[in-house]
Parts: C-alpha cells; sequence; structure tokens
C-alpha cells in the first residue's frame, strides 16, 4: 500500500503534533550522524576553551559537565529523567551536572513522533506498519521537527540518550588511555572519573581539553538493563528538592538588570482586533511608564507586574466582534448541524457490514457531549524578550522552539535566525504551551521597546480569556447486540478540529483530516464484527487546540461510555467482556491486570458501583477501574486503580506520580470544567469558575506498571481518556443513571 503517498508537510505537521512511538534507528546511528555532519551538533559553536562536546547532548568543560534536554518540562518531570538515562551510561552520579534545555535546531527531532503519523493503530505492528513507520522516522529525521508533545519523550529519548552518554563514556577512556598509555580494556569509569588500574582517578572534566583533540568513540552500544544504577529504580526527581526549597527558577521567576514590566488587554472575541481604546484612568496610575498599542490590544508597561496588570485592567476598550457564535447554545447548534457529507473529516475504519449488523439485534444508540475546558496551568502565560538592532533574545518555557522562533521573528519582520531562545521551567502546559499567543505579543512589545529586556505576565484572567480550550464535541454513537453479544458498533462524532487550528495559527494551514479526532474513535480492539468509526469536522467554531490526551480526551469518553451500553445491553459483566472481546494480548493483560487489582467479581449493590474503561492513546494501552458510593450527599469517589503498559517503566516513582495526576485530571474535568461563551467572550476567568478535584475529593490510586509492550512508550497522557467513562460507568452501576455528558456535575451531586 502506498503508506508515504500522502507526507506532505502539511499532513506531517498535523500528525506528529501530538504523537508517540518507538526507536527505529541503530544504536550507533544518530550519534553517528550528530558527529560527523557538519553543523549537526548545535553544541559545537558555543564551546569555550579547552571544552569538548562529543554529541548533542553532552558538554563538558575544565569546570562542568552539562547535560541537555531536548524536550521542555513542562511538569512532568523529563527535565529529571533524559539527563538520567544519558547520566547511567556515563557514570554520573546526581549532582555532577548541570541540565540545560536544547535551543532550536533539528539535532534534537522528535523520533517518538514515527508511530502516531503512520496511517496504523498502535497495536498494528505487521510489516507494512512497520515499514511505515520507518519511512516516517526517516522523514522526521530529514525535517527535523523539534517539538515536546503527545506523551513521546522517553520513546524519543529512551535510546538515543543512552547511546550519547555511552559515545561519551567511551570517548573519556579513550582520551585517558592516550595520556596515560594503558590500553582502554583495562580502564573504567565511576562517578564522573575515570578509573586506571592503580586505583587513580581522572575527573571527567579534566579530561575535556584531550577528549577534544580526538575523534568520539562511536561503535558503543548501551549496557545492559541489569547493570543499571538509576534507571528503572526507584529514584527521586532532580527537579524535587530545587522546587520544594524555591531555588529552582520557572520562567515567570527571571530577572535581569534594567527590566521593565508588562502585561496586557486583548481582544476577549479571540482572533479579533481591537477597535478602539481610552487609556486615560491608566496613565496616571501607580508604576505606569508607557501604553502601548498592539496587534488586538493594549499592553501597559510598568515597574512591575503588579502595577501593569492593574493599569491594563483600567483601559477601556472597544473590540470587534467574535467571529464564531457569540452565545454558547449557537456552538452546541452549529455541531448539532454538522453531522453531514459536506463536514466528513474520515471514515476512519470500516470491518465487516455496518449497515447489516445495525439490523440484525437488539439496537442501542446514545448522544455524548463534551465542552471546551482551558488548559489552566498554575503558571500563567510569561516570558522576557530584548530586541535590539541586532535581533531579539527571548526566554520562556515552550513545547516548540524552532517555531517560538518563527512566530516571534515573522511578528516584528525578523528572520528567524535573527532569534535566540532559551527554553526554561514551565510551571504546567497541558497543550497551553504549544501555542503562541504570548510569544507574539512579547515580540510586539519588546520592538516598541527596543534595547530594554521587557517581562510579560498575562493576568490569571486575561491567560483564561485568551486560552485556546480544548476540542467542543458530540458523538452520535449507534449499535446492535444479539444473543449474548455485541453486533456491530457506528461511531460518528463532530467536532472542532484543534491541530488544524494550531496549524493555522503558525501559519501551516492544512486540509487534511485532523488525525487526532479519530483518536479513542477508530483505535478500538474489541472484537466487534460490523464496526465504523467516522469523524466529522465542525466549522466557524471558537479556535480550539491541544489538550492533555487531544482528541481521546472526548471521543475515549464517548467510545468506552458506548462499548458499557451494550454490554449492558448483552447482559454482559462490563470486565469480562472487555477482556473476552479484546483482540490484543497484551493490552488483554491490561484488563486482567486491572480486574486482578481491584478484585472485579461482579456487582457490588447497597448503593456502590465500579466502572471500567480502556482507551489506548499514543500508543499506551490504560485501563481503569473507578469505585464509587452513592450518600445522601451525592456520589463519593472511593478508589481508583489502574495498569498501564508501557513496555519499559524508565522512573517508577515518576510514573506513578504521573498516572495519579493524570486519574486526577481526568477526574477533575469530567465532573467539573466547561468553558462557556457570552457575548463572544469566555464566561469562567479563574480557578473558582474552572475547579479542578479538591484534595477532599480525590480517592485512593492505585497503579501498577506492565513491560509487555515490545516497543517504549510514554505515559503523560494516557491515563486522562478512560478516566471519565470509568467514572460515568461507576456512576450508573451504582445508580442505574447514564451519564452521557461532561460536566457530570451538571446531573448529578459529588461529593
Amino acid at each position: 500500500m502506498g503508506v508515504m503517498q500522502n507526507l506532505s508537510r502539511r499532513a506531517f505537521i498535523v500528525g506528529s503534533a501530538a504523537v508517540a512511538g518507538g526507536i527505529a534507528f541503530g544504536s550507533s546511528s544518530h550519534a553517528e550522524q550528530a558527529a560527523t555532519t557538519a553543523n549537526s551538533n548545535p553544541l559545537a559553536a558555543g564551546l569555550g576553551p579547552n571544552a569538548v562536546t562529543f554529541n548533542p547532548w553532552v558538554e563538558i568543560s575544565p569546570q562542568k559537565i552539562t547535560l541537555i534536554a531536548q524536550h521542555a518540562d513542562i511538569g512532568q518531570g523529563v527535565g529529571s529523567v533524559q539527563p538520567i538515562l544519558i547520566a547511567e551510561e556515563m557514570d554520573l552520579d546526581p549532582g555532577q551536572f548541570e541540565i540545560r534545555f536544547a535551543g532550536p535546531s533539528p539535532a534534537y527531532f522528535n523520533s517518538g513522533f514515527a508511530d502516531e503519523f503512520a496511517p496504523f493503530v498502535a497495536a498494528d505492528q505487521s510489516p507494512a506498519a512497520e515499514a511505515a513507520r520507518a519511512a516516517t522516522l526517516e522523514y522526521l529525521r530529514k525535517t527535523g521537527l523539534q517539538m515536546t508533545g503527545g506523551s513521546s519523550t522517553i520513546p524519543d529519548t529512551y535510546e538515543k540518550l543512552r547511546v550519547a552518554g555511552a559515545v561519551a563514556r567511551e570517548t573519556l577512556k579513550a582520551a585517558a588511555a592516550k595520556r596515560s598509555g594503558i590500553p582502554i580494556a583495562d580502564i573504567r569509569t565511576q562517578s564522573g572519573h575515570v578509573i586506571l588500574p592503580n586505583g587513580s582517578k581522572i575527573a571527567y572534566v579534566d579530561l575535556a581539553a584531550e577528549a577534544a583533540k580526538i575523534a568520539p568513540v562511536l561503535d558503543v552500544k548501551p549496557r545492559d538493563p541489569s547493570t543499571w544504577r538509576m534507571v528503572g529504580k526507584p529514584m527521586m526527581r532532580l527537579d524535587v528538592r530545587p522546587k520544594v526549597m524555591g531555588e529552582l527558577k520557572f520562567g515567570i521567576d527571571l530577572k535581569m538588570d534594567g527590566m521593565m514590566f508588562a502585561s496586557v488587554k486583548l481582544n476577549p472575541n479571540k482572533g479579533q482586533p481591537m477597535k478602539s481604546y481610552n487609556a486615560s484612568k491608566a496613565q496616571s496610575m501607580t508604576g505606569v511608564k508607557k501604553i502601548l498599542e498592539i496587534k488586538n490590544g493594549v499592553a501597559v508597561i510598568a515597574t512591575n507586574s503588579w502595577y501593569a496588570m492593574q493599569a491594563v485592567d483600567a483601559i477601556d476598550c472597544q473590540w470587534a466582534p467574535s467571529a464564531y457564535p457569540a452565545e454558547q447554545a449557537d456552538h452546541w447548534k452549529v455541531l448539532e448541524a454538522s453531522f453531514k457529507p459536506e463536514f466528513l473529516g474520515k471514515e476512519w475504519r470500516k470491518i465487516g457490514d455496518i449497515d447489516a449488523g445495525l439490523k440484525d439485534g437488539t439496537p442501542v444508540q446514545a448522544e455524548y457531549r463534551a465542552p471546551y475546558v482551558a488548559h489552566q496551568p498554575l503558571e500563567p502565560l510569561n516570558g522576557i524578550a530584548i530586541v535590539t538592532d541586532k535581533g531579539m533574545e527571548i526566554w520562556v518555557g515552550h513545547q516548540s522552539p524552532q517555531a517560538v522562533q518563527s512566530i516571534a521573528a515573522t511578528a516584528i519582520g525578523l528572520k528567524p535566525e535573527q532569534v535566540t531562545f532559551h527554553n526554561q521551567w514551565a510551571g504546567g502546559s497541558f497543550g497551553h504551551r504549544l501555542e503562541y499567543e504570548n510569544i507574539r505579543v512579547l515580540a510586539e512589545i519588546a520592538n516598541q521597546m527596543r534595547g530594554t529586556p521587557i517581562k510579560l505576565v498575562f493576568s490569571r484572567e486575561e491567560d483564561f480569556l485568551q486560552d485556546i480550550p480544548r476540542q467542543i464535541s458530540i458523538a452520535r454513537h449507534k449499535g446492535s447486540v444479539k444473543n449474548g453479544k455485541i453486533v456491530a458498533a457506528d461511531l460518528q462524532s463532530v467536532s472542532t478540529a484543534p491541530l488544524k487550528g494550531l496549524l493555522e495559527r503558525t501559519g501551516t494551514p492544512s486540509k487534511d483530516p485532523d488525525a487526532q479526532l479519530a483518536a479513542g474513535l477508530w483505535n478500538v480492539y474489541y472484537d466487534i464484527p460490523n464496526f465504523r468509526a467516522t469523524s466529522y469536522e465542525a466549522q466557524g467554531l471558537s479556535p480550539c487546540t491541544t489538550w492533555r490526551s487531544v482528541g481521546a480526551s472526548t471521543a475515549g469518553f464517548f467510545t468506552e461510555s458506548f462499548i458499557d451500553e451494550l454490554i449492558h445491553a448483552a447482559g454482559l459483566d462490563p470486565m469480562k467482556a472487555r477482556i473476552e472481546m479484546c483482540t490484543v494480548p497484551t493490552y488483554r493483560k491490561v484488563l486482567e491486570t486491572v480486574a486482578q487489582m481491584s478484585d472485579w467479581k461482579g456487582p457490588l449493590g447497597n448503593g456502590r458501583g465500579r466502572g471500567v474503561a480502556f482507551v489506548e492513546s499514543f500508543g499506551t494501552p490504560t485501563a481503569e477501574v473507578v469505585e464509587v458510593t452513592a450518600t445522601d450527599r451525592g456520589i463519593r469517589i472511593d478508589k481508583v486503580w489502574v495498569a498501564v503498559d508501557v513496555g519499559k517503566v524508565v522512573d517508577p516513582v515518576n510514573f506513578e506520580n504521573q498516572v495519579q495526576g493524570g486519574v486526577v485530571w481526568g477526574l477533575g474535568h469530567a465532573i467539573n470544567c466547561e468553558l462557556t461563551y457570552a457575548k463572544g467572550a469566555v464566561q469562567q476567568t479563574n480557578y473558582h469558575h474552572h475547579e479542578a478535584m479538591r484534595i477532599y475529593q480525590c480517592p485512593v490510586i492505585e497503579v501498577r506498571g506492565l513491560e509487555n509492550d515490545p516497543k517504549v512508550r510514554g505515559v503523560g497522557e494516557p491515563p486522562v481518556p478512560p478516566a471519565a467513562p470509568a467514572l460515568a460507568n461507576a456512576i450508573f452501576a451504582a445508580t442505574g443513571k447514564r451519564i452521557r455528558e461532561m460536566p457530570f456535575n451538571k446531573f448529578i451531586d459529588f461529593v
């Protein structure tokens, strides 16, 4: 089949903006490419005297060892696990190296995007599927897309960072051998030192100058896991102590000499211009230095962020109206009217004769809904920039370094190479820091304040108002059951297109179907003889973007809720039916594991109920069981069990934390959260309007990681999609009431 026939640049970015996959290159090929290709190692140009770099991830000077984290840390812990993968092979201990985030460079292309972009479901590892993934990987290598997202960090770096560390280790040994005259075979390494046979030690930093004069040793293999000291073992993340002690600096914490502070008020009717403004009241307020007009709003420059926020709030602005419906009810009406051929995204999968299957047996049908929701990270959008006649320098936490360069440059008429980007630790993202509104605005302000470092901080309210939310969606599913079996399932959903919207805002619009709308819809692994999955793309609604687990965050809820309804109609047990229907042995093991963990033995009775859901997203199969009790005051969530297969658990502690956090995130948004529009603007502008799960509501969450998948998978997002349907299914088991729309608190109380 012509699997690569549609690999246009647009389709590539659409498929890869939030994806995950495995490593397909040989253990030394990437290191060799980085070491020998001109300009392929971005560290080479900035080396100081007597310093050395062996590849894009390791730099050693006489003063220190620096390990490069190519993926952004947005709270998920990859700023720790990436250097640990290198340190494991280099025989470095925590505290012996510094961590720096990578700048924009194709050397940091994300190979982890290969699996999801290939037009095959994750469990399909046939020769055709693997050939498509290998071809996609080569395309990724050539195009050099650098991005954090789609739970792809570990799939991308698991092998190549260990290879990078091994290259550094063996080259340092070679330098020590050259200095001492001792054969390399008689030299070992330990705790940042080369150890000679007589026990004497040479620190890596003392070998930097000599190592720089020899060619990197590329014929290396990563060590066997049986020898690992840190990887795969419980360990404290490197950022925990500095975060707890307040020592770690997030982007919002940075300061510079001579810095001025900015805050903004932008048109709340997203994407539309400002018609006029009156800043007379703001001009005389404390700390105000200057008021600037920018593309779709106004900015205040002041002596601190609080003064800037107070002053910009006092400016009276007249806004152009929204290009989308002003009122929320009309958004739903647009969706309802979009199940039509002219809005067809794609028929993603079809098995059997769906029309005949729907007529054969007892019919079941249901409609489900999911609203817009915000990203709401704790750290609001911010950044520091300075523009001079030579170009622009910018400090901000972001998931796409190359795009930061491009967006900032375009905003003020520079070339991307004139923008120097320094990535920062970020206090959360959930997809928020794949967007660029703060980048464009910061560039515009800094360009009007040339020579002065400008620190921009969005107020919490402005952050909510300008947030590009998760897609809004409706599903209309049909099916049939007969003789205790599911005969047919026809899954249809309509949604705004998150990845296509992101592409439009980066200047690379696509006419291809949004691949994320298939996530959770087509990748169903149950033995259903007549099956179809179809998506429609609504037009003219609020812009939308990636949100933690993207398409699966809504479609997973729709699909697993409907599967539960079909199972109930067939008179089957929800857990046993899923296990028996599951067609992939490793995925079946995930379901069997969560059944064993929860001691699933059927209905609980007495107002108690359990629900199960299974969703594969970004290649990672995840099964969750939620147990609830119906009390006089509402539903209490008692406990959650989660089984996840990632092929290899690299950091058991962070793995458990990520899974638990994903469950809390998924449950909290399913229960409480939605964004609604009135007069073109979002009505929810702070946390009390868009409330996360409270501590007293949080259940005990038991986690188990499996390692049966032949590929290494990510875990940042996959625990999210099963949470909502497992909870909805548990509520049905406890009360007999089906909830088919998020947030659930519109229909039932929670305690």
